[in-house]
């Protein structure tokens, strides 16, 4: 077939075999993936993005290998003068060109098209997000497939609607991926505070808090350190709505994000932990009512040079999806559905024994859980491990993978490096603003009173549980006896370091 002249150089050729070998791998690996449902992410990854990025690259370098070789050609002709490319279809060089080029051009707008389309959902699928940097992403993705939204995917939060976050999505992408490949990335890493879009362009749009209006009857189940692993149960009616529903959002906890009213604070770190300066705007009646902390005080000097933040749900719902639960936490739950067995005494001290300590990889830590509890059993319980072999080993594999699921000792991720912020047992969460310290000018204090957000309607061990009607609350009763301890203190002050 013949071509003009100045296709015939190696640059030209070498991007042709390029182009063509990548085409060929992209079409074989289309239809392996097709005839044997093989559609995984780092397939797809090949398919669309990186074996298309070689062939451009290839066809790149056949319109400049032209480019130069038609300048050589010029220069050896002397008495030629520099002209624009001419194309003349009566000549079967500058046709077969043509024609080339046409056909090639139609079947590459058509791949790229595609490509494009399968490579957008490529990158915004789960997989990609969770398991293309393993190591990296691991904890993430994990506490993600064991959270309330394992079915919506990562870029309905994390990005949602519009080019504009997709664009500033994917520029923040790139850097993320040279950190992963230089290794450069934190450990733990950091939540991306201030590069989320706010909750009102993300959460609400499945979320509408206009209809949050019911409030609910929470019941959890605790097991104490003890032989008989004794259950405590405790029920509280959680006023996240009024008493009437037809109240909307004039009371309960979801008035936060009422808007009706806009509340604004200063936190002292980055965190949004340690919370300085509130301020309160009714935007009804323009009532502006501003607290501050005595114990903690700011500067009006530090107040207008400080970035206010306006409270939206991820101000306390800061965890939705990669919540990380405390050892204990995770061993409730595992005793409560049954995977661990209440039968086995002390088995909740034990555990919580091993628990506390840092390992330096996984492997480490699961051959740690396994060896210490069955040594302490045929130690200190000899007859009651013979008897009980297969329960053991069934507690013990269910410990191990509630804490697989936790914690991450490669990515050096304990749940108390990422603090939750709904209520407050193992973080201050509520507490750091509603701890009766912050005031307004006329004595008026932001309470810390328990009962404004929930009321406690039935506590005890299984069998002599207190009950209350609906409208009234019990007295909290500590499961262990520490006096009045738990009226001085937060929480947190002893629940964060007691597994």
């Amino acid at each position: 077939m013949k071509l003009p002249p100045s296709s015939k150089n190696w640059l030209t050729i070498i991007g042709s075999i390029i182009a063509a070998i990548n085409l060929a791998l992209i079409i074989l690996l289309f239809i392996i993936s097709t005839i044997f449902n093989k559609g995984n992410t780092n397939l797809g990854l090949f398919i669309y993005i990186i074996l298309p990025g070689f062939m451009i690259f290839g066809l790149l370098m056949i319109p400049i290998g032209m480019f130069l070789e038609r300048k050589r050609i010029f220069k050896s002709l002397v008495h030629e003068v520099a002209r624009l490319p001419l194309i003349d279809l009566n000549d079967p060089r500058h046709r077969n060109a043509f024609i080339i080029f046409t056909i090639a051009t139609i079947i590459i707008l058509f791949l790229s098209t595609l490509g494009s389309f399968k490579a957008y959902h490529i990158t915004e699928s789960v997989e990609f997000c969770g398991t293309l940097c393993h190591q990296v992403m691991e904890p993430e993705h994990t506490a993600y497939l064991n959270s309330p939204h394992a079915n919506v995917s990562c870029v309905e939060c994390h990005v949602g609607s519009g080019a504009s976050w997709y664009v500033k999505s994917k520029l923040s992408g790139l850097h993320q991926v040279y950190a992963v490949l230089t290794k450069t990335y934190p450990t733990p890493i950091e939540t991306p505070l201030h590069d989320l879009r706010p909750a009102r362009e993300t959460c609400e749009k499945c979320h509408w808090p206009q209809k949050f209006y019911t409030r609910t009857l929470w019941t959890n189940k605790y097991f104490l350190a003890d032989s008989l692993n004794t259950e405590w149960d405790i029920m509280l009616q959680m006023k996240t709505g009024p008493e009437y529903s037809g109240l909307g959002l004039r009371e309960g906890i979801h008035w936060h994000i009422n808007p009706a009213v806009n509340i604004e604070y200063i936190s002292e770190n980055d965190k949004r932990e340690n919370i300085t300066y509130v301020k309160y705007t009714n935007k009804s009646t323009g009532e502006v009512t501003v607290y501050r902390n005595d114990n903690n005080p700011v500067s009006d000097s530090l107040v207008s040079a400080a970035t206010t933040r306006t409270m939206d749900c991820i101000d306390c719902h800061n965890r939705p999806s990669h919540n990380y639960n405390s050892p204990t936490v995770y061993f409730d739950k595992a005793m409560l559905t049954g995977e661990v067995s209440k039968k086995i005494p002390f088995f909740k001290k034990v555990a919580m024994g091993i628990l506390r300590e840092t390992f330096s990889d996984k492997d480490t830590a699961l051959l740690k859980i396994e060896n210490s509890i069955k040594s302490y059993y045929k130690s200190d319980y000899n007859d009651f491990y013979t008897n009980n072999i297969d329960l053991i080993n069934n507690s013990v594999v269910s410990v191990q993978k509630a804490f697989s699921q936790n914690t991450f000792p490669k990515m050096k991720l304990a749940y108390d490096f990422y603090p939750e912020h709904i209520g407050h047992l193992e973080s201050d969460g509520c507490f750091r603003c509603h701890n009766d310290a912050f005031k307004t000018d006329n004595g008026r204090t932001i309470s810390r009173d328990c009962n404004l957000c929930h009321t406690i309607v039935g506590q005890g061990k299984q069998g002599m549980i207190e009950y209350t009607n609906i409208r009234e609350t019990l007295e909290f009763q500590h499961p262990v006896d520490i006096g009045t301890a738990w009226k001085e203190a937060n929480c947190a002050e002893c629940h964060k370091y007691l597994y």
